[in-house]
Formats: C-alpha cells, sequence, structure tokens
C-alpha cells in the first residue's frame, strides 16, 4: 500500500498531471509487466502501437494510481498496478491494441498483460485475451455491411433476372423458327 505524503513535491504533482492528461484521451487500458524486455523490443511494440494510435507508457505505479484516482477509475485498476507496469494506452479501438499485445507476447514471452479497463470494465488477463481474440470494430462493421447488403444484392440479381429471362427466351423461340424455315 502506497504511503500518502501530507506535502506532495511540484514535480511529482507535475508527473502525475502528466499521467492524467494522457490517461485523459482514452477509456480503454490495458495493464502490463515488460519486465525482461530489451530496448529494442520495447520500441518495436512501441513503434506497432503507435500504427494503431495507441501509446505504451512505463508508469510509475503511485502516480498512476493517483491519475487513475482523480479520472474516477475504478477502484479495482489499483490491483494492476503493482510491480513493474507499462500502460498500454488506446484512444480508438483497445481490441487492435489488445491484438497486438498479445501477438507480441509469442514472439517476446517476457511480456506479461496483467489485466485492462475497456471503458468502465476491469479485464483480467485471461478476459483481455479472449477480448484479442474477438473481430474489432472495423471488421465487426464490414461484417454487418455485408449482411445488410446481401438483400439488396438479391433483390438486384432476381429483378435483372426477369429481363434477361424473357430476352432469352424471345431468342430461343426466335431461334426455334429459323430452325423450322418460318
Amino acid at each position: 500500500m502506497a504511503i500518502v505524503a501530507k506535502k506532495i513535491q511540484d514535480a511529482k504533482t507535475a508527473s502525475i498531471n502528466e499521467l492524467k492528461e494522457a490517461f485523459s484521451v482514452s477509456e480503454d487500458f490495458i495493464f502490463a509487466d515488460y519486465r525482461g524486455l530489451t530496448v529494442e523490443q520495447i520500441t518495436n511494440l512501441r513503434k506497432e502501437l503507435r500504427s494503431k494510435g495507441a501509446a505504451f507508457k512505463v508508469v510509475k505505479n503511485n502516480f498512476a494510481r493517483l491519475a487513475f484516482e482523480q479520472l474516477q477509475a475504478p477502484s479495482e485498476v489499483a490491483g494492476y498496478l503493482v510491480g513493474p507496469t507499462a500502460v498500454a494506452i488506446s484512444p480508438k479501438d483497445a481490441n487492435e491494441v489488445a491484438k497486438i499485445l498479445y501477438t507480441f507476447t509469442r514472439e517476446a514471452p517476457a511480456l506479461k498483460v496483467k489485466g485492462g479497463l475497456v471503458g468502465k470494465s476491469i479485464y483480467d488477463s485471461a478476459q483481455v485475451e479472449a477480448f484479442s481474440k474477438l473481430p474489432g470494430r472495423l471488421e465487426l462493421i464490414s461484417m454487418l455491411m455485408s449482411v445488410m447488403n446481401g438483400p439488396a444484392r438479391s433483390l438486384a440479381a432476381a429483378l435483372n433476372d426477369v429481363p434477361s429471362r424473357l430476352v432469352r427466351t424471345v431468342k430461343a423461340i426466335a431461334d426455334k423458327k429459323a430452325e423450322s424455315g418460318e
């Protein structure tokens, strides 16, 4: 448990405010233990996450806990702020970030996902892993659009089929009459 000082130093207050600003751009966070990763591996992970609009920040647990408290996050978040902690901040789609993290754990097993805060829901590591296996937001939208376009495509095909059948029937009658010599 953290000891709360009576007077917080200005530098610490500035660090907490900086974290609060970084956390305020998103509602989705995934907590990970980065112990054992090389600088090169962390850099590569950050590049992958940055390509999806996310950030990977190594945080001081007490500062992060205070920042989350000030943002009125669920109190269970403090349980993930133990030991070396990095936070993947996902302003857009947490599913994509979870997929990147779990794909990265196959290459670098030293990275351990502790859990996550998605919206106002707390997920443990197993739930985050299950979440990462779900289709992403864009995939779901494309699936929905495909389902919505299905009946329209069928209707268009049926409407186009009527005139083409008529044309084929008239052509068959004309060919038959030409064969019989009429």
